[in-house]
């Protein structure tokens, strides 16, 4: 019935199950000694002695089991150690939620000086999103079934008839001729300033004021942050407030624009839950506008091999999304795309498709994410990719500008972080910028 193991069970022999549950473990396991072996810290790679069973000698991290090279990744129950299937967001035995600040790829990425040879690609465990039935309403779920909208194979809702908040502006009732599409990786990294990290996200979007947004890595407490900001009131969002609280983390769209129907489609192939999800808008009077986004498979280089990287699966996900998109006759594709050019080769675009960030600056590197520029992740393994894109195919639209945001400091915010280095412990103040990612700022103007 229940597969804890006698090293998981004694140490939480109180986790927060039923009595009787409890007396069939005890009955089951019969505290059986452990056997006396040497384990390796999933953190520092130290090998302990079994005296040491609490925690690492070096780093202090506890132990954990490391999954065989054929076994999904799984994340352990705070409450009861049971190890988890990455699909699932809550505990498979007592229901917990997934903590977050538990599985942050930041503190995965730490340069120990242990591992000069591994992988130095992208962070190492990434929390699940919550897989979605095609058959499940994506909105609130007292929304009705006239209110729904069948798109192949996946339900989203259409635009309520209740009136959106839209800025006051000298040119209300203009026909807007641009429009501007915000993608921003918002980190969900909740124990390192996430209130102030948001407050300067949202000084951001009111800097820009960007007609669609398109966030990924969105907890409930950052949804929360958001709900409550000023700027909020002007957007209609694609989560209600039930969805985001049962969720780990996951994507989200907003839009000051009318909506004709918000719409997600979990891919099959992923083991993070990962999806996409789809805005329609109005514009121009008659014409529409698909503004999707996603965060595609992440790439976890971790023991024990260093080489999951999923490539394949990301690959898959971006021909899907691509195949799924390609009607429409005017689309923008933009979101953390964890994408790496010579891991993953050229991103799939059909003729007509293009590169954004490639089409209007093709001399720039563009990478959104910077372990050199972004002082907040000194002393992470070196990185520099270009991982947060936006791919268009657009027939009334032409892109004229993209450029990067949040890529400076926050003034007077800093924080400790604390790196290993082999047997030494070296204390970093460092400054806090709004996240790990740079967001991308795409303008769009008409024909």
């Amino acid at each position: 019935m229940f597969s804890l193991t006698p090293l998981q069970f004694l140490l939480n022999p109180r986790p927060r199950i039923s009595k009787a549950s409890h007396l069939l473990l005890l009955q089951q396991h019969r505290f059986k000694p452990i056997k006396n072996m040497s384990w390796s810290c999933k953190k520092c790679t130290f090998l302990n002695s079994p005296s040491q069973n609490a925690a690492c000698k070096i780093c202090l991290s506890p132990p954990s089991p490391l999954p065989s090279p054929s076994s999904p990744p799984k994340w352990p129950c705070k409450a009861c150690t049971f190890l988890n299937l990455y699909k699932n967001s809550n505990c498979e035995i007592c229901g917990t939620r997934v903590p977050v600040s538990s599985l942050s790829s930041f503190e995965d990425l730490k340069d120990t000086g242990l591992d000069e040879k591994a992988d130095s690609s992208i962070g190492s465990v990434f929390l699940p999103l919550k897989l979605c039935s095609s058959k499940r309403k994506i909105m609130d779920s007292n929304v009705g079934d006239e209110d729904c909208v069948e798109l192949g194979s996946f339900r989203g809702i259409k635009a309520s008839n209740k009136a959106v908040a839209l800025e006051k502006d000298s040119n209300a009732g203009a026909v807007k001729t641009s429009l501007k599409i915000l993608t921003y990786n918002v980190w969900f990294r909740e124990d390192l300033e996430v209130h102030k990290r948001m407050k300067a996200i949202g000084d951001l979007i009111q800097l820009h004021s960007p007609d669609l947004i398109c966030f990924q890595e969105v907890t409930p407490i950052i949804y929360d942050i958001f709900r409550r900001s000023n700027w909020w009131k002007i957007y209609r969002c694609s989560v209600s407030d039930d969805m985001a609280g049962s969720r780990g983390y996951f994507c989200m769209q907003l839009s000051k624009l009318p909506v004709k129907s918000f719409t997600c489609k979990p891919f099959e192939n992923s083991i993070m839950g990962r999806e996409l999800c789809m805005t329609e808008v109005e514009v121009l009077g008659d014409k529409t506008l698909v503004v999707a986004t996603s965060h595609l498979e992440s790439p976890c280089p971790a023991p024990p091999k260093w080489d999951q990287m999923f490539s394949k699966e990301r690959v898959e996900q971006a021909k899907e999304t691509i195949n799924i998109l390609h009607d429409k006759p005017n689309v923008i594709f933009g979101g953390d795309m964890n994408w790496d050019d010579k891991l993953d080769g050229q991103f799939p675009l059909p003729e007509g498709w293009i590169d954004a960030w490639r089409e209007l600056r093709p001399a720039e590197d563009g990478w959104t994410y910077d372990t050199k520029s972004n002082q907040m992740l000194s002393g992470n393994r070196a990185l520099r990719k270009r991982l947060d894109r936006f791919v268009c195919n657009l027939h009334d639209f032409k892109v004229s500008g993209v450029e990067m945001i949040g890529t400076e400091a926050i003034p007077g915010l800093s924080y400790i972080k604390e790196k290993n280095v082999r047997k030494e412990k070296l204390l970093l103040d460092l400054p806090v910028l709004p996240s790990d990612h740079y967001g991308l700022l795409l303008t769009i103007s008409s024909q």
